[in-house]
């Protein structure tokens, strides 16, 4: 026998979707990774993502009308390479010890497709404040063996981190530079509904 309680108890009906029960939701620790992808020297990528982020997700009645707020420490930031890491917090980009957090907020929820919506909003980087739309997909709803009500999702964006003052490049001799300007931002993650 199916349990529909607890499986109704997390998810509700939009346009013949299921979509998080309204509620306050918070990002799951143990489930999630904050990424980004860097092109080097105009011939390949680098991935690196931060270790330690928070968000609190509210689920509104009308789903059109939810909010995201985010908070990423700066420090936590990693590539797989402990010199170009140190680079990373240095001046020359996050500044870690002056900036110590990155933050977006969700501003609106422009448009609703099924399980994807763009998610529009403000990404702030040493105190610079940018628009950054989120492109955002619902991988789904379901409730966890401890009966709380959970659902997963995967975010991305493309920002021009030249925008943010993270200006730092070298030219290089065969034409173009080390570094890309345009940075591709990867999220995965899950959510809990609160109490």
């Amino acid at each position: 026998m199916t349990d529909t309680t607890s499986s109704s108890l997390a998810s509700r009906d939009h346009n013949g979707v299921q979509i998080p029960a309204a509620g306050t939701y918070t990002l799951d620790q143990a489930h999630k990774r904050v990424g980004f992808v860097a092109r080097h020297m105009m011939v390949s990528k680098v991935r690196g993502g931060f270790g330690e982020a928070s968000a609190t997700i509210t689920v509104a009645e009308n789903p059109l009308e939810s909010s995201v707020s985010a908070t990423i420490q700066a420090g936590s930031i990693t590539s797989g390479q402990e010199q170009r890491d140190g680079h990373l917090k240095s001046g020359d980009f996050l500044e870690v010890e002056k900036y110590p957090t990155l933050e977006y907020r969700s501003t609106g929820v422009k448009s609703f497709n099924g399980t994807e919506f763009l998610l529009t909003g403000e990404l702030t980087i040493k105190d610079v404040t940018v628009p950054v739309d989120l492109k955002v997909e619902l991988e789904g709803v379901t409730t966890n063996p401890y009966g709380k009500p959970v659902f997963g999702f995967s975010a991305t964006a493309e920002i021009d981190r030249e925008a943010f003052g993270l200006t730092y490049n070298m030219a290089l001799e065969a034409g173009g530079v080390m570094i890309s300007k345009n940075i591709k931002i990867e999220i995965e993650g899950e959510a809990l509904k609160e109490d």
